[in-house]
């Protein structure tokens, strides 16, 4: 005879089922996510910009100077595929030059720059 209270049969399966389904959603986001994690990305940082003549470009050697549009100081721009991200402040790691970044651009300014660019 069956108790018509007693659902411990049941009780026992829905836990198991709902943690298999949070498993496997799980598994199937980290595999998501594992495939964006390949994609390459080109990084560029920005010391600052300057247009020459061609005339003038041809006239440079070693030892020359090219002024740039930017103060000693300012913060270099970080651009991943040609799109802003942060900016950051020059540091040396192990004798090479490297990017402290200071300023993150958000994502919502970020979209706020691709739909200004599209217009």
């Amino acid at each position: 005879m069956v108790d018509e209270n007693d659902t411990s049969a049941s009780d026992a399966e829905e836990p198991t089922e709902k943690s298999e389904d949070a498993e496997k959603s799980e598994d199937q986001e980290a595999r998501e996510l594992d495939f964006i994690l390949d994609i390459p990305l080109e990084l560029s940082v920005e010391l600052g910009k300057t247009r020459m003549l061609v005339n003038d470009l041809l006239q440079l050697g070693q030892g020359s100077i090219i002024e740039l549009n930017k103060l000693a100081g300012e913060p270099l721009e970080v651009y991943i595929n040609r799109k802003l991200i942060a900016r950051g402040e020059v540091v040396v790691v192990n004798e090479k030059f490297g990017v402290r970044l200071t300023d993150v651009i958000t994502p919502i300014d970020r979209v706020k720059s691709l739909a200004s660019e599209n217009q």
